[in-house]
C-alpha cells in the first residue's frame, strides 16, 4: 500500500529503530512508547489487521509469536512483557496494518490487558 507507514518502514523508505528484521517482518521501536520497553512486530506484507488474517497469510502470526521470545530476552524482559495487537477503530488501532506491541520494562497495569 503506497500510503501505508508500515509498508514504507518496511521496505526502507521511511527509517526506524530496528531490533529484528528478515525477510517477512520487521520489529522496531515505538516512536510513542507506552512502557520502557515498547517494540512493533509488522509484517512486511500488507495486512489491515486481525480481521484480515485468514488461512493464506495466519502462517505470519506464528512467525511473529516465534519472534517475540528472542527480541524479549535482547531487550532484558526476563521478568515478563505484554503482547498486544488492536483491531479497528473501537479497538484503537492507529495504523491500518497488522502489527503487534511488545511492551515491557517495568510492572504493567492490570487494567491495560
Amino acid at each position: 500500500m503506497s500510503d501505508c507507514i508500515f509498508c514504507k518502514i518496511a521496505a526502507g523508505e521511511i527509517p526506524s529503530n530496528k531490533v529484528y528484521e528478515d525477510d517477512r517482518i520487521i520489529a522496531f521501536h515505538d516512536i510513542n512508547p507506552m512502557a520502557p520497553v515498547h517494540v512493533l512486530f509488522v509484517p512486511k506484507e500488507h495486512i489491515s489487521s486481525a480481521n484480515e488474517i485468514n488461512e493464506d497469510n495466519c502462517d505470519i502470526v506464528g512467525h511473529i509469536f516465534s519472534k517475540i521470545p528472542a527480541v524479549a530476552k535482547e531487550l532484558g524482559l526476563e521478568n515478563g512483557y505484554r503482547v498486544v495487537t488492536n483491531c479497528g477503530k473501537e479497538g484503537c488501532q492507529s495504523v491500518m496494518h497488522l502489527h503487534f506491541h511488545l511492551l515491557g520494562g517495568k510492572q504493567l497495569g492490570v487494567g491495560m490487558a
